[in-house]
């Protein structure tokens, strides 16, 4: 995207910084305060509810980091490398969500879903499709935290919304809008759609 790329790439590896920070402590407070894996969603009413929440959750990351595989190809220089940071995230969230759902002594049984949009053909596709599955995991992460009972898994919820609203205003800079359009609501839902301007295709 040029200078402007260059710019954002560099703000985006200083907020991942302090994303990475977040997310990791976050990941620690969840490892240690779900108690040991065993027969708690088993036995434990509460536990299982919050199992079953953290498997829809997990089913979304798993379909994002799917976009991701149809998208890579077709990504270029700088948006090449972002598009595989961004997916070696969501593996990460996959892997927590996991270590989460075994401490809740649960089990993981989530899928990816069939990904709805046709497979992309130019990077502003690829763009796009990505996109749209990481507004749908910081929907999924949104929808998530309230109905969670215990706080382990609620913090983890928490560090996944804020990772997947980082990644969207990165994609939003890709597609084309400028630092203005690219700026988050106040209070990111995952239902914002890509900027006009992404019709037009990527800066390069």
């Amino acid at each position: 995207m040029g200078s402007k790329l260059r710019i954002a790439v560099s703000w985006r590896r200083r907020g991942f910084c302090h994303a990475a920070v977040f997310f990791v402590a976050a990941l620690a407070v969840v490892t240690s305060g779900c108690g040991r894996s065993g027969q708690g969603a088993k036995t434990d009413s509460e536990k299982a509810a919050d199992v079953e929440i953290l498997n829809v959750a997990l089913a979304q990351e798993l379909t994002t980091i799917e976009a991701y595989e149809r998208a890579l190809p077709l990504l270029r220089g700088q948006m090449l490398t972002v598009g595989r940071q961004f997916r070696g995230q969501d593996l990460a969230h996959v892997d927590a969500l996991t270590k989460v759902i075994r401490n809740l002594g649960g089990e993981t049984d989530a899928e990816a879903s069939e990904l709805e949009s046709p497979p992309p053909k130019s990077q502003a596709e690829a763009l796009v499709l990505a996109y749209e599955e990481e507004n749908a995991a910081l929907a999924e992460a949104m929808d998530a935290a309230p109905g969670l009972q215990n706080a382990a898994p609620r913090t983890l919820a928490a560090a996944l919304a804020a990772s997947h609203a980082q990644h969207l205003v990165v994609l939003r800079q890709a597609l084309g809008a400028n630092f203005t359009e690219a700026v988050p609501d106040p209070f990111e839902s995952g239902e914002a759609p890509p900027p006009p301007s992404a019709a037009d295709g990527p800066q390069t």
